[in-house]
């Protein structure tokens, strides 16, 4: 079991966990040892996330996601594949965590007196400004 939330937990056979060789740190052992994760996790087909948190990830535009809702975590920073593992689980907890709290709603609001006059009186000053630079009578008649 990932243990998301003290309510909200995924269960081991909702993961898919793939293990490829991984490029940076490590040595000649990079070259023999598997030790990057590629941790699937479906949401759109999940029975254990509630269908609002669903709605949230599925809607995050976010490029780990993919057209199917499948969320698709590479983990390779570090050396050995037990702690990309524990790395990429972490990841998805802090995916899922962040979904949990809904974004609060933008109240629209009217700007103020003082804020349109203040555009308008700088308007007026560019105005001014450019005005200026036009073409001057120099003829003197």
């Amino acid at each position: 079991m990932l243990q998301i939330t003290p309510t909200l937990q995924i269960a081991e056979s909702e993961l898919v966990e793939s293990f490829v060789r991984a490029s940076g740190p490590g040595g000649q052992n990079v070259n023999k040892v598997a030790s990057a994760v590629e941790l699937r996790f479906d949401v759109a087909n999940s029975p254990s996330l509630p269908d609002a948190l669903r709605a949230r990830v599925l809607a995050r535009r976010d490029r780990r996601l993919t057209a199917e809702g499948v969320l698709v975590i590479q983990a390779s920073r570090l050396r050995d594949q037990g702690r990309n593992r524990e790395d990429a689980r972490e990841r998805l907890a802090e995916i899922l965590r962040a979904a949990l709290h809904a974004p609060k709603k933008r109240v629209a609001t009217k700007p103020t007196r003082g804020s349109k006059e203040r555009r308008l009186d700088a308007k007026r000053v560019r105005g001014a400004h450019k005005q200026r630079r036009a073409k001057q009578d120099w003829s003197g008649d």
